[in-house]
């Protein structure tokens, strides 16, 4: 759990409960290895100290509210999409498993490392291992980008890819030039693979990838990132 010390360190998490947290020792785990928690009583005061200053994860603990928590991760998504929402139950529900407003559901009684582990994923990643451009956020180390409300996993040659375009956003970028520099070789004479892997980028990125609005195709020329 080295690895959790580091990427914990001074990230800031809001603990959404009822009267009474459900498990201590849980939080104190989570600050044992760099958290620095927050709990806060209601939906409303979460709602309102967002506002003043956003957190890097919330934890919504509907296992001390006597409620499903759904109403609050709602909330919270409704007025933040790109905020990070872990949801703890007390009991099995099905109807949890298609929760949209969260992005974790963890079931009472899980471990303190479970937790964590759930946590290092959706955390935003450390400056110097991520780039933002417009609403993307290509995160290095993870391999991961978030954009739209949607967190994905690339391989290392998408990260090159989503990298190249973002450098070069607001350019046209020559489909060639970006097959020798992305796949790293002189031979151009098949660049078919390009087009799968934009299209691999445009599920990432896009609200409706069969109607692209950030990655867009130049015809005859190459591809365009359209942001800011």
């Amino acid at each position: 759990m080295n690895n959790s010390i580091r990427l914990l360190n001074k990230k800031k998490i809001y603990w959404i409960h009822g009267r009474y947290a459900t498990d201590q020792l849980l939080i104190i785990a989570v600050e044992k290895k760099g958290g620095i928690v927050e709990k806060i009583s209601t939906t409303r005061a979460a709602i309102n100290k967002i506002k003043k200053s956003k957190p890097s994860i919330v934890i919504v603990d509907a296992a001390s509210m006597k409620s499903s928590g759904i109403g609050t991760c709602k909330s919270i998504r409704d007025s933040y999409k790109n905020l990070p929402i872990i949801l703890i139950t007390a009991e099995s529900n099905s109807s949890n498993e298609k929760v949209p407003y969260a992005d974790y559901i963890l079931e009472l009684p899980f471990t303190a490392r479970k937790l964590i582990n759930r946590i290092l994923p959706l955390l935003p990643g450390d400056d110097d291992h991520s780039l933002k451009a417009g609403p993307i956020i290509l995160d290095f180390e993870r391999k991961q980008v978030k954009c739209n409300g949607k967190k994905t996993t690339l391989t290392p040659r998408l990260v090159r890819l989503l990298k190249m375009l973002i450098d070069r956003r607001g350019e046209v970028v020559d489909r060639e030039e970006l097959f020798k520099k992305v796949w790293r070789t002189d031979y151009t004479g098949d660049t078919r693979t390009l087009d799968v892997h934009i299209s691999w980028l445009r599920n990432a990125l896009e609200k409706d990838p069969r109607k692209p609005e950030l990655l867009t195709t130049i015809r005859r020329e190459g591809y365009r990132l359209d942001i800011h």
